[in-house]
Parts: C-alpha cells; structure tokens; sequence
C-alpha cells in the first residue's frame, strides 16, 4: 500500500490528512497488544468530514496508521508538548496513558519506518505546498484533526469543539488566524479556542513559514462534533456532520480568500 495519497487541486490551500489512515502492516500489528489493536487514536472520519468542502483544495493524506509511525512528530521525536503528557514519533501507549505493544519496535525499526512512511508524507506534501506556491506565490497548509472530547491524561476537562492552533501565532500572518477566529465564532452551536492545550503539531510547526508565504494553521476537532460516540466502533454520524460541514466549509473558503489577499 502507498504511504500517502494526494488529490491535486488548483487553489491556495492544501489539506494535510495524518492521522485518519487505518492501514498497519500484519507483523507490526501481530505485536500490537489487545489495547494498541483497536486503533482508538485515529481522527476517525476526518477525511470524509472534509471531503468537497473546499473546491480546488489539495489533500495529501497519509494512509498509515499512526501506531506504524506519526506523521505529525519530529522525526528526531522532540517533545511537542515537554511538561505535559503526550505521544512520540512511535507511541509507547494510547492517549489514556496505556501501553500498545506486546514488543515495542527499537531504534533501527523506528529509523526504518521513518524512511518507508514519515518521510514519503511529508515529502509529498512539501512537492505540493511548493507546487501551490509556484502558482499563487503564497500557500496555507490546514492540518486536518480530532480527538476525543474527555482525555484525562492529555488534558483536564472537556476540549471546546473547534481547537484552532497557530503556535502561538508563529505559522501563520495574524489576518490568516483572526478568520479562522472570527468564522469559528460565528458558529454559535460550537465552542472554539486559539491555541489551547493544542496550538499545532509538527507539520504546523515546520511548514508554517509566513515570511516566505508559507502559511499553516491546525483545525483539532473534537470528536464528539461528527462520531455517534467517541468509542468503539467510532462510527460517523451523519447529522451531526451535516451540522458541521457548512462551518468547516465556510471557514476554508474565507481562509482561501484571506491568504490569496497575502500575496506580494
């Protein structure tokens, strides 16, 4: 199975697609223990949510799941978050804190699957965010994810519905994150915050480059916003999506048009 999956369009925006992959190759899942099996950490449906929302978006999406390796870690497996509680470039346990493996991969096999999966992604979606560049002379990469709502070891509380993460404001112009914003708070139905407990992964972290029109921001969902239930069996729901779609679709098309208006 190819590593990653693009759809070429002719706009601004690329959509970045990590973690809704479900592919693990048999002898890497073979050593998943019964926890790591049910692939609870996926952004269930998130590839669905967004599909046609945004004509002439691009979408590079990993196919992988990210118990093989995560697309959105540093390669070297630098801590996003250090202090907090969080998940590696191969995790060790789930988002509950609990182990995934009955023999964890060592050194030489992460290396390995860094080179088959992690870099295949992510030198697909620098060849289109470059591709997008040439033709607008800016880019806006939106990495698209979700989450369960209630996560106790990542993160007190219940998460607001639409968690939008700029690092801090680094990755993107400020015109890109106020109409995020803006459109995120008109969606009265939802909560939202700006760089919360998420404020932007690795891919918003190394592509976001608003200097040299390059422009990133992170979309965190809570699942609660499109899934029957956040547990087994994950399953999509159609109305609440229907609900959300128009607000994700209103927000990309006012991000496409705010980072043309960026252009030198």
């Amino acid at each position: 199975m190819t590593p990653v999956e693009i759809a070429r369009g002719d706009g601004p925006v690329v959509l970045g697609l990590p973690h809704t992959g479900t592919h693990v190759p048999p002898e890497i899942m073979a050593r998943l223990n019964a926890q790591g099996q049910v692939l609870a950490d996926t952004d269930w449906h998130v590839h669905r949510l967004y599909d046609g929302l945004l004509p002439g978006a691009t979408t590079v999406r990993a196919t992988f799941h990210r118990y093989v390796i995560d697309a959105n870690r540093p390669p070297d497996d630098q801590s996003l978050y250090p202090g907090q509680n969080t998940t590696g470039l191969v995790p060790a346990t789930d988002f509950d804190g609990e182990p995934i493996w009955t023999q964890a991969p060592d050194a030489a096999e992460i290396e390995a699957r860094r080179r088959a999966y992690h870099a295949p992604y992510h030198a697909a979606l620098l060849a289109e965010l470059k591709r997008v560049h040439a033709r607008h002379g800016v880019a806006l990469l939106y990495d698209c994810h979700s989450i369960r709502s209630h996560i106790p070891y990542l993160f007190d509380g219940t998460l607001p519905d639409l968690n939008i993460g700029t690092v801090g404001g680094l990755s993107c112009d400020p015109r890109i994150q106020d109409a995020a914003m803006e459109m995120a708070g008109k969606a009265k139905r939802y909560t939202s915050i700006l760089n919360g407990r998420f404020k932007g992964g690795w891919t918003t972290r190394h592509y976001g480059r608003p200097r040299a029109g390059y422009h990133a921001i992170q979309m965190e969902l809570a699942q609660s916003t499109h899934l029957e239930t956040e547990s087994p069996p994950f399953a999509y729901s159609a109305d609440k999506a229907a609900r959300l779609r128009p607000v994700l679709a209103g927000l990309l098309q006012r991000l496409a048009e705010t980072v043309l208006e960026l252009r030198p």
